[in-house]
């Protein structure tokens, strides 16, 4: 276990976590919009307080890693490499879907009767979009997709399907089947990355911090484009 502080910009809300062997010392986020440049080291500097003041040191910064927002992701891991340089500790990066999956299936408390789909908007019909099970196992990896009807049919065969994160609300119109559930309110937050960085910091599963990059969504987008193009 360790002292692990998380960073998820990858959308509007910018959220800050602080952790010490899985218990939450500390959790800041806003909002509020696109306000990272002027929040985030705010925040982080309030979990560096945090963590002194218990006589800690920090032994790893989490991040989310996309995709997401260019500028978003650009200033989360920015701030984390900085924190990694600076302390001399080991960066680990999140995918942001995981994150997503990780709250949805916590709300819905981890219902066998449900696979869970994490959506993240590009832009018209467009998401990316990864299915988990109850466990938080990926049972589809992500991709790039334009979202119809018959998109998730072979998952909603089986099972109720659980849709949640800023992609899903636009896909209500087109996903009508009667085992579709769509959960409101599911955002990507830092504070739900504390397991995924406590497993990830147990298995020494981190990222080069001098040439680590976040997935932007703006190159997932144009895997869209070039996929469109080719078919």
């Amino acid at each position: 276990m360790a002292c692990i502080l998380s960073i998820e910009t990858a959308t509007s809300v910018c959220s800050v976590a602080l952790s010490n062997d899985g218990e939450i010392l500390f959790e800041e986020a806003s909002f509020d919009g696109p306000s990272h440049a002027a929040l985030l080291g705010v925040y982080a500097a309030q979990a560096v307080k945090v963590a002194k003041g218990e006589h800690l040191t920090l032994d790893a910064v989490a991040v989310s890693s996309g995709p997401g927002s260019y500028t978003g992701l650009r200033i989360g891991v920015s701030e984390a490499k900085g924190l990694c340089f600076g302390y001399g500790i080991p960066l680990i990066s999140i995918p942001t879907l995981d994150i997503l999956a990780t709250k949805a299936i916590r709300l819905n408390k981890a219902s066998d009767d449900f696979f869970y789909c994490a959506m993240l908007d590009a832009r018209r019909m467009e998401v990316y979009a990864a299915i988990y099970d109850s466990t938080g196992q990926v049972i589809r990896e992500t991709q790039a997709e334009v979202v119809d009807a018959a998109t998730y049919a072979p998952y909603l065969s089986q099972r109720k399907v659980c849709f949640f994160g800023n992609g899903a609300n636009k896909c209500k119109d087109v996903i009508t089947s009667d085992r579709s559930v769509f959960l409101d309110g599911i955002h990507p937050m830092a504070v739900e990355m504390i397991p995924l960085a406590e497993l990830a910091y147990a298995d020494a599963r981190f990222v080069d911090t001098v040439y680590f990059e976040p997935f932007y969504l703006k190159e997932f987008i144009a895997t869209i484009a070039k996929n469109k193009v080719l078919k």
